[in-house]
């Protein structure tokens, strides 16, 4: 501190000097309350304006850094609560405030009403996951409540455009900010309940501060959130901004865009899964029709060749003439009248060799004719069991002009009218397949 002459008497330097440190020793960071007025940017960055009430202003100075902090440009006649230091500016002797931060009024109220119901609805077990109900991943209709101006529609319009353009959008407006919104909101929803068309609600706006999103924090809305019987994601400002809406909803998205990712599966996944299942049918029909093969292959291997089958009679053949010609030249020992009366009884009974080779003949005529006519049969029997293998083959039943159906599920569909119009088909051709929607169903009970 500079010190008085011997006299005792100040400086002008010196007195300003010491009133700057009493102010800023006694005013050190503390809340002011005011308006905003004859407020400056300057190209450093700095703001210079006025704060004020019905009585008397004082100037304040706000640099650069902190002032970037602040997200927004202050409007004059807006009303803040400055956090500040108070400071003499020495070449003038002006007495003026640095502000280091600032909030609107009614900030700390909003928040503090904000926690209070969010500590009452929490104790209700609104904000309970049990409760919460499961988003569908393949839905035919999305509802989405929010302003018909807001950026944040034409965000999840884009995303679903470019993730599911199948999927159908209906839009129920209301406002997302004013006095009103809360209110107008809360009858959007309930009319998207009642007429229950879509099967997820998506409630989005964009970013903002705690004034301009407290229409989101409003307890017949979350109430009616929490009792919708369709499944609500909540996308209300940027990822670090949180809603009353955010806690009561059954899936909370940081942004409008995420809920829109988050709303349905891909058009690519849901494709993916598809091709998934073709190939797993695919390989169903090749183990299926390879177990075919085998069994044909088991069932021709039984069958006895008709060439084996006739060495095996030449064979029997060759065995009863040999047993007649040991028969005929077995010595004949003994007795000579018995000799003698074989002797002539063979001259009576003795074979032509003529009718013998007939008799002969003719069995072996018959047996070979026997083991064609078999062989025959059972040509024919394996012919047509191949034709009705080929005639049972998916592939030549779908070649003739059918076509297997099937749902989004991967199921096969049997009857029109297990159909609900809008519905995803895939058909399978003989060659390719198709996807198709249902946009009519007739059939038979």
């Amino acid at each position: 501190m500079m010190q008085p002459d011997t006299e005792g008497v100040l400086t002008v330097t010196q007195l300003n000097r010491r009133v700057a440190d009493l102010l800023s020793g006694h005013f050190s960071r503390i809340w002011v309350r005011g308006e905003v007025s004859n407020f400056t940017q300057a190209a450093s960055g700095h703001w210079y304006f006025s704060v004020k009430d019905d009585g008397a202003a004082v100037r304040a100075v706000m640099f650069r850094g902190r002032a970037q902090a602040v997200g927004f440009v202050p409007k004059p006649g807006e009303k803040f609560e400055f956090r500040v230091s108070v400071t003499l500016y020495e070449p003038r002797g002006d007495y003026q405030v640095q502000v280091e931060s600032l909030r609107r009024v009614g900030r700390g109220d909003l928040h503090e009403a904000f926690l209070a119901l969010k500590e009452k609805l929490n104790a209700e077990g609104l904000f309970d996951p049990a409760r919460k109900r499961t988003v569908k991943p393949l839905p035919q209709a999305i509802g989405v409540v929010t302003s018909l101006a807001a950026a944040a529609l034409r965000d999840v319009l884009s995303a679903l455009a470019r993730r599911a353009p199948h999927v159908s959008v209906i839009i129920y407006p209301a406002p997302v900010q004013g006095l009103e919104a809360a209110g107008r909101l809360n009858q959007a929803l309930q009319q998207a309940i009642q007429r229950n068309e879509v099967d997820t609600l998506l409630l989005v706006r964009g970013g903002g501060s705690l004034e301009d999103l407290w229409s989101f924090n409003d307890e017949e809305l979350a109430r009616g959130i929490a009792a919708s019987p369709i499944p609500v994601i909540s996308g209300v400002g940027h990822e670090t901004d949180f809603t009353i809406a955010d806690f009561v909803a059954d899936v909370r998205a940081p942004t409008p865009t995420a809920a829109a990712e988050l709303c349905c599966r891909s058009r690519q996944s849901c494709a993916s899964s598809v091709d998934a299942a073709l190939a797993t049918l695919t390989a169903q029909q090749r183990r299926q029709l390879e177990r075919c093969a085998l069994r044909l292959d088991r069932a021709t291997a039984m069958l006895v060749s008709p060439q084996q089958r006739l060495r095996q009679q030449a064979e029997r053949l060759q065995a009863l003439r040999q047993r007649l010609a040991r028969s005929v030249l077995r010595p004949q020992e003994g007795r000579a009248a018995r000799l003698a009366m074989l002797s002539t009884r063979l001259a009576y009974a003795k074979p032509q060799p003529a009718g013998l080779r007939n008799d002969v003949n003719a069995p072996v005529q018959r047996l070979t004719a026997a083991l064609d006519r078999g062989l025959e049969r059972r040509r024919q029997r394996l012919e047509a069991s191949v034709q009705t293998l080929q005639a049972l083959s998916p592939h030549n039943i779908l070649d003739r002009g059918y076509a297997i159906v099937r749902n989004g599920n991967g199921n096969v569909v049997r009857n029109a009218l297990d159909l609900k119009v809008g519905e995803s088909l895939s058909i399978e051709l003989g060659r390719g397949s198709v996807l198709a929607d249902v946009t009519r169903a007739h059939g038979l009970l």
